[in-house]
């Protein structure tokens, strides 16, 4: 049930990057640069983490 969880939060994380990125490419387009900037950095932290997280995830739902 845990592993479930984790996996669902996971698929949040990843869909909330999803639509940020949109939204992001949106005031990019529209010369919003600083803001822009700080929310790329916030997404730089996401897509470091993610590949850790899929990973630890894998581990824990694998039967021992």
């Amino acid at each position: 049930m845990l592993s479930s969880l984790q996996f669902k939060i996971n698929e949040n994380q990843i869909a909330l990057e999803a639509a940020i990125m949109k939204l992001t490419l949106w005031l990019d387009q529209r010369g919003a640069t600083a803001v822009d900037g700080n929310v790329r950095g916030a997404l730089g932290t996401i897509t470091k983490n993610k590949g850790f997280i899929k990973m630890t995830l894998a581990v824990m739902i694998t039967p021992e």
